[in-house]
């Protein structure tokens, strides 16, 4: 364990100060002895996967940060496909696809770590990880481990029961193939960055897409935001449910975006958004203000 790098270094946003802690352990037992140690301190500790959909205060965060990312073993055995937290959720994709396993495929160009992507339930218009789960293991804050089956682990639209938990392995079930997979995920990236700033620095979809089949996308475009920008940030000009990192983006310049957001759309729609992107902070009361 170590004294934290900023952690604009580590997410796909690029803009966060260190945690008071850095720890990237290479096993199991090792995440379970950087939990219970947090434990011992009674101090914070949260999990980061690839980094993609999170804003961190510039301050940085109080506790320690535990990343995922040595932990990156996968098995294939027949259809089933267990996968430790931190395997990069792309490869898996493409991998299995050449496999002739279905099912993934729908998760194409959807980036971070098969951990993260559980925990959010990650997916789109074609499906959701949380669809092909069988087995879920992992620790507790504590570091009591759990092992849940899918019913266990609560999915929901971009959530699950398994947020604030650690995340160790998935084992998700497939189903073998003669389709052109691979083709699929192809078509699938393609048409993403057609309308989506992929090679942007992002965090993602800002916000999740309100009941009722409505886009959150489309709300914030009617507001006139579009484009619109404060300081570094800004709301994407291809996709506005995007904010960009134009250039020396600080947390204020995203934060005040996020505001600013929510409440054109309300004022424009009478829709509330609700926060998609994870919002890491020193002063958590100001986080749960705009979630």
């Amino acid at each position: 364990m170590t004294d934290g790098a900023p952690l604009a270094r580590y997410t796909s946003l690029k803009v966060g100060g260190p945690p008071d802690r850095w720890a990237a352990p290479a096993s199991e037992e090792a995440l379970r002895r950087t939990l219970r140690e947090a434990a011992d301190r009674e101090e914070p500790v949260r999990a980061l996967g690839g980094g993609r959909n999170l804003l961190v205060d510039d301050l940085g965060v109080a506790g320690t940060v535990v990343t995922t990312s040595r932990l990156r073993a996968v098995a294939i055995d027949g259809a089933l496909v267990t996968a430790q937290a931190g395997s990069p959720l792309p490869g898996l994709v493409h991998r299995t696809a050449a496999a002739g396993l279905a099912g993934l495929e729908v998760l194409a160009g959807i980036p971070g770590t098969v951990g993260g992507a559980v925990r959010m339930n990650a997916g789109g218009h074609q499906g959701e990880i949380g669809d092909r789960v069988v087995l879920v293991r992992g620790f507790r804050r504590d570091g009591e481990p759990f092992a849940l089956d899918r019913e266990g682990c609560g999915f929901r639209y971009r959530g699950s029961d398994l947020e604030g938990s650690f995340v160790t392995e998935v084992t998700l079930r497939l189903e073998p193939s003669g389709a052109d997979l691979g083709a699929r995920v192809k078509e699938l990236i393609a048409w993403k960055a057609a309308a989506q700033p992929l090679h942007a620095a992002t965090a993602g979809c800002t916000f999740k897409n309100p009941p009722g089949g409505r886009s959150a996308g489309l709300l914030l475009d009617l507001a006139g935001l579009k484009g619109f920008a404060r300081g570094g940030a800004r709301f994407s000009p291809r996709h506005a449910n995007f904010i960009e990192n134009s250039g020396g983006a600080t947390f204020a310049d995203v934060f005040s975006l996020i505001e600013e957001g929510q409440r054109r759309v309300w004022s424009e729609s009478g829709v509330r958004l609700e926060l998609e992107v994870e919002v890491w902070r020193r002063a958590p009361e100001a986080a749960r203000a705009v979630a």
